[in-house]
């Protein structure tokens, strides 16, 4: 049984989807494992992960544009506003998604689909740098 754990950064540019299927990749193929279980955290409660479409970058804006009217900002009834308007919507937002994807392993490749890719989704109108924890697990 071989086991990795690794972390990286992302600097993000404020809201949107930032890919980091590469660097997860990378991860994997230093480790060795030819079969198991990747997982990807984000150490933050104002972004999260997600599994989305990387081919076609209207799904993703689609899905941004969804969680502007899910969850928008500067809602008068929010109290949690001390960085801003966006503060209590960044965490509403991070609940609704997931802060760990689990992709499985197998001949030394994450088995995504076709047009999966693994996105940071950060919900803060400002710049951040985001830690991504990466475990892999297996033979």
């Amino acid at each position: 049984m071989r086991v990795r754990s690794a972390s990286f950064t992302v600097a993000t540019r404020g809201k949107g989807t930032y890919e980091i299927t590469a660097e997860v990749a990378a991860e994997l193929e230093q480790s060795g494992v030819e079969h198991g279980t990747v997982t990807v955290f984000v150490r933050h409660t104002s972004c999260s992960l997600i599994i989305m479409e990387n081919a076609d970058p209207t799904a993703r804006r689609d899905l941004e544009r969804f969680f502007e009217q899910l969850v928008p900002e500067d809602t008068s009834y929010f109290e949690h506003t001390a960085e801003g308007g966006d503060d209590s919507t960044s965490h509403i937002r991070s609940v609704l998604t997931r802060s760990t994807e689990v992709v499985p392993i197998a001949d030394g490749r994450m088995l995504l689909g076709t047009w999966q890719g693994i996105f940071l989704f950060e919900h803060r109108r400002a710049p951040h740098r985001r830690e991504i924890v990466v475990s892999i697990i297996g033979s």
